[in-house]
């Protein structure tokens, strides 16, 4: 599945670093995010009975969090029902610095998921394509001509097994 943003400057907030400094996270945040990833779309209000506050405090923890980049509001859509029948994640070998080859990646517009990976590749790339032809296109004219990449392995997605954004809010202490 493709995860969509719902709009506004959310690009800003999906790039993640591993030196963005940390924001607590309380008991009380933690079920707002828990309430939130089993209904992104429910209510400000409703959340705030359940966890014990005011609609409006529900309201700026929620876009603290946003902001911090501890969280986002999606849409989880079907890539079938909109038209692209094939998923493919792309390992990718680089020459060099990886960082402008993970930007360049992050500019395709096919491509919903980078990461910069240790490991067997440099970086990891999950893309989409409406055909075998334009998957093909893609793999061939748009990501193997980066400057620095050295190789790519293509795997191709036949069947989503399990796929869940509902961890890292349970307390396991």
């Amino acid at each position: 599945m493709i995860k969509g943003e719902l709009g506004g400057d959310a690009d800003k907030r999906q790039h993640r670093s591993s030196a963005t400094p940390e924001m607590i996270i309380d008991r009380v945040s933690k079920a707002i995010i828990e309430q939130l990833q089993q209904d992104g779309r429910r209510s400000y209000a409703e959340i705030g009975a359940s966890v014990g506050l005011s609609e409006a405090a529900v309201n700026h923890r929620v876009t603290q969090l946003i902001d911090a980049g501890v969280m986002q509001i999606v849409a989880v859509t079907d890539p079938l029902q909109l038209g692209f029948a094939r998923q493919a994640m792309v390992g990718v070998v680089v020459e060099g610095e990886l960082k402008p080859v993970a930007e360049a990646l992050a500019a395709i517009e096919e491509v919903d998921y980078v990461v910069i990976t240790a490991g067997g590749f440099d970086i990891l790339a999950e893309v989409v394509g409406r055909s075998d032809a334009h998957l093909l296109e893609l793999v061939t004219s748009r990501i193997r001509p980066i400057p620095g990449v050295v190789s790519i392995h293509t795997f191709l997605y036949l069947e989503l097994e399990k796929q869940t954004y509902s961890w890292g809010v349970h307390d396991t202490r």
